[in-house]
């Protein structure tokens, strides 16, 4: 007895061995801090962002704001201003912790493709390979509002992997659907949309949106949906581990992510920094609506959204973000390949995602040569997205710099200071 328990914990581990991260033939150093003339950044031009964020903060802008510019490798500036929470007089630090939602969906999309290169599916494999509550998906036809009843027709095609990747699988987005049809099926389908404190699991609320209307048939249409959530449980099916714990030991890891997390312990709770809206002028925490605002610190814990559950910090975003310039490698860890960042980076949705000055990949909005052209977002390869709660990022390959301002708030706030942080990053480069 005591022989076959050893045998099958060897076999165990020499699994997990043959599937984790590789080290890599490269060796790129950690991200540190270095003079922005040590990079070619000039001091006086970086001065502008100081400018900038100090006045955000005064004018009312936003209550605070941590920044960090990176380039070459080298964090050049990284600075917090304002308040953490300003009911607690608390002021912000450069190491707290923010709910970053929509940036999670960049690193569940990254573990997918490390599962990708694993060879344990094709991209374009039907989605119900793996759920079989996917199979033979209804598109949308008929609803009733009277008694939110609803009635569709067959889709021309299964959900591919690549299709939810891409966000033109035809899913919705529940409670901030922009169709009001699907927010009410959703919300009586009691799909949980975004976070919570719930006990509910990814796979449970994820097995309940397979039964529900497509907005269209799958790869026809660029639709912004909870296809991350989806895979955050395929990960779990193909790769045999809860996806938190995938996540921990595959990405944050072996990146020194340690700040990046769905659910934190007390040990933490201070770092993090409190959603906040405008009431008469003051900055006050936002209220419990149909999710609560302190999920990373309270609740069940139980949800592990990828499309929008995992908080972090700006440089354990940044970390994350550097992998990418390097094509994939780390501090001598190789997550992807070169040959898939590439591929990840590619246009995967045509026309479909709007505007000539993006396309959409399998994880990131990437500028066009038309975009590079129109100035202040980079250069042509530049990936970025945003969250939910007023963070946003990019990294440009071609000038390997990274830009993230991360904010805490919800509701009309006049914030600039997304497109102002981003040019003012640019005109930083002084080579």
């Amino acid at each position: 007895m005591k022989k076959s328990i050893l045998l099958f914990s060897i076999t165990l581990l020499l699994s997990f061995a043959l599937s984790a991260q590789t080290k890599s033939i490269q060796k790129s150093p950690v991200l540190a801090e270095a003079s922005p003339e040590s990079v070619g950044i000039s001091p006086e031009r970086l001065a502008r962002i100081d400018q900038m964020c100090d006045e955000a903060v005064a004018q009312g802008q936003v209550p605070g704001i941590v920044s960090l510019v990176a380039r070459d490798g080298k964090i050049v500036h990284w600075k917090a201003y304002g308040m953490a929470e300003n009911e607690k007089n608390r002021q912000l630090k450069r190491d707290d912790i923010f709910r970053i939602a929509s940036q999670s969906k960049a690193i569940t999309s990254t573990a997918v493709m490390m599962l990708w290169e694993e060879g344990k599916f094709q991209l374009d494999d039907p989605i119900s390979k793996f759920i079989p509550e996917f199979k033979n998906p209804q598109v949308l036809s008929r609803f009733k509002y009277n008694d939110t009843t609803w009635t569709g027709i067959a889709a021309n095609k299964e959900i591919t992997i690549r299709h939810l990747l891409t966000h033109t699988s035809g899913i919705g987005y529940g409670l901030i659907d922009g169709d009001e049809r699907m927010q009410m099926i959703y919300q009586k389908a009691g799909i949980t949309d975004l976070f919570t404190t719930e006990k509910i699991t990814i796979g449970e609320s994820v097995k309940k949106l397979a039964k529900l209307p497509l907005h269209h048939h799958p790869g026809e249409k660029y639709t912004y949906s909870e296809g991350l959530d989806v895979l955050g449980y395929f990960i779990e099916v193909v790769s045999g581990m809860p996806f938190d714990e995938f996540l921990k030991t595959r990405i944050f890891d072996p990146l020194g992510m340690n700040d990046t997390r769905f659910y934190f312990p007390e040990a933490k709770v201070d770092r993090l920094v409190a959603v906040q809206h405008k009431i008469n002028g003051e900055w006050v925490k936002y209220p419990v609506t149909f999710y609560d605002t302190n999920y990373p610190v309270k609740g069940a814990k139980s949800f592990f959204s990828g499309g929008a559950g995992l908080s972090s910090t700006a440089k354990d975003y940044a970390t994350f973000l550097q992998m990418y310039l390097n094509g994939g490698e780390y501090n001598g860890v190789r997550l992807l390949s070169r040959t898939t960042v590439r591929s990840i980076m590619g246009n995967q949705t045509g026309e479909l995602f709007g505007g000539i000055e993006k396309h959409y990949g399998l994880a990131f909005g990437v500028v066009t040569p038309e975009g590079q052209d129109k100035g202040g977002i980079g250069s042509e390869g530049t990936f970025d997205w945003g969250g939910y709660f007023n963070t946003q990022y990019f990294a440009d390959p071609e000038e390997n710099v990274i830009g993230i301002i991360m904010k805490q708030t919800q509701g009309p706030t006049n914030d600039q200071t997304g497109w102002k942080f981003r040019q003012l990053v640019f005109q930083t480069i002084d080579d």
